[in-house]
């Protein structure tokens, strides 16, 4: 019973993460649609183009990427993985949504230095910015206290739900931020027929919008389930060859010294594993290291 229970629990996963990635791939092609029919595709030259490159690279980078970056950790056939190996991708995804992220901002300041029109002046911008900032920042605290292998135990698992909630609402806020960009530019760029006459690009671009939400909604709600998470027991065998139990972690020692015990005493210690959340496998990455 717990197998087919497992197994479907895996089969609504996999359902969602395929509509996750295909909401986010078509919210992709939708910016590309709408710069290259209905504006003057892409360009680096101070004209219109120039700036249609931040649209395209938010979409892309900041919100695309950055979604992909936040649930690897949730995908079930790399819990075999080292745990050092997810966070390298975990970093890596995140760096090119931070650069895409900055190429997209630079395209907008140059676009407007050229047209002589002011920066920084839209709510927009300043939220924009904001979720940069915080974003850069939490990259590099995260590089700082989770990759390299100087910081203490507890301050990694001090940290944790910190680092958590941080990625989760600068995720949100920037698909806030797409949005408030997305009418802002609608507003100014549809003049006749005006925004409010629904010409096909409104709806187009309301439309990728609405897939915006969407996306948004499915990421954190793959993100936020317990169940899915990624399994603390894993580092268990390593950690037992090295001889290595960092403290707090008695429940995933007696689950690695009770080899011959039956499955369900080990299956109910990983749920009582999980259920004190504890965060053993960033605890014991270090001795893995």
């Amino acid at each position: 019973a717990h197998g087919a229970r497992k197994m479907e629990g895996y089969g609504r996963f996999l359902a969602l993460l395929a509509s996750t990635l295909l909401v986010g791939f078509v919210s992709v092609i939708l910016s590309f649609v709408w710069v290259f029919h209905y504006r003057e595709g892409l360009s680096w030259d101070g004209s219109l183009g120039e700036f249609n490159w931040h649209p395209v690279l938010i979409i892309t980078g900041f919100v695309f990427i950055q979604g992909i970056a936040i649930i690897v950790y949730r995908l079930p056939w790399t819990w075999k993985c080292s745990k050092l190996l997810m966070k390298f991708i975990h970093a890596g995804l995140n760096t090119i949504a931070m650069i895409l992220a900055i190429v997209s901002m630079v395209a907008v300041f140059d676009f407007h230095n050229a047209k002589n029109i002011p920066n920084m002046y839209s709510l927009h911008s300043w939220i924009g910015l904001a979720a940069v900032i915080f974003y850069a920042l939490q990259l590099f605290l995260g590089l700082a206290v989770f990759l390299l292998p100087f910081a203490p135990v507890h301050l990694r698992t001090a940290l944790m739900p910190i680092h958590v909630y941080s990625g989760l609402t600068i995720f949100a806020t920037v698909i806030a931020t797409a949005l408030m960009g997305i009418t802002e530019k609608l507003i100014f760029a549809l003049r006749n027929p005006a925004y409010s006459a629904s010409p096909p690009e409104a709806t187009l671009v309301n439309c990728l919008g609405l897939l915006l939400v969407i996306f948004g909604f499915l990421i954190l709600w793959m993100a936020s389930r317990p169940h899915w998470k990624r399994p603390p027991a894993e580092n268990a065998k390593i950690l037992r060859s090295i001889g290595a139990t960092p403290e707090g972690t008695e429940v995933e020692s007696t689950m690695a010294n009770t080899s011959n015990a039956d499955k369900s005493n080990l299956r109910s210690n990983t749920e009582a594993a999980r259920k004190q959340n504890i965060e053993f496998d960033d605890a014991g990455q270090r001795s893995t290291m």
